[in-house]
């Protein structure tokens, strides 16, 4: 009788990589900053008409403070913070804020739109007529020949009541 070798790769070790690659993926999934950016990903952005832009120039944001941090797997994170005041006579139902970071000859080199209140699918809560509100935008990765100045914010979107 001849005996047959069988060359069989062992499936417990195809099994272990494959757990190891979706707990990777999990991981990174759950680390990722929780704001979206309203622009990215297809999301349609809010709208800026005559009515809105005028309205814009009542929305002052200050304050502004930057930090950053790492997570496990040592992606970095650059967080911008600020007050977002509606020195309007409307309410402010969403709002979508584009930031861009620049270069040393003051070329836009990051230019990011997120809705610091809401999300592209649902709006937060209003922010009242004469109030004020802390808000913080979520930076995945900003070049590393930024100026290191604070970016520049503008409204870019506005849902109003």
């Amino acid at each position: 009788m001849i005996e047959e070798k069988q060359n069989r790769f062992p499936m417990p070790l195809v099994a272990g990589v494959i757990i190891v690659g979706l707990l990777v993926i999990l991981l990174y999934w759950l680390t990722k900053p929780g704001a979206q950016s309203g622009a990215a990903g297809g999301d349609k952005p809010l709208a800026l008409g005559e009515a809105e832009k005028t309205y814009a120039e009542r929305i002052h944001i200050s304050d502004l403070r930057m930090s950053r941090s790492m997570n496990m797997l040592s992606q970095e994170f650059t967080y911008v913070s600020g007050m977002l005041a509606n020195d309007g006579t409307r309410v402010i139902r969403d709002i979508e804020l584009t930031t861009e970071f620049r270069d040393q000859f003051n070329q836009v080199v990051l230019r990011d739109t997120q809705r610091p209140f809401g999300t592209a699918t649902k709006a937060g809560e209003p922010l009242p007529a004469g109030q004020r509100r802390a808000f913080q935008l979520t930076f995945e990765h900003v070049p590393a020949d930024w100026n290191r100045e604070y970016p520049t914010i503008r409204v870019s979107g506005l849902i109003l009541e």
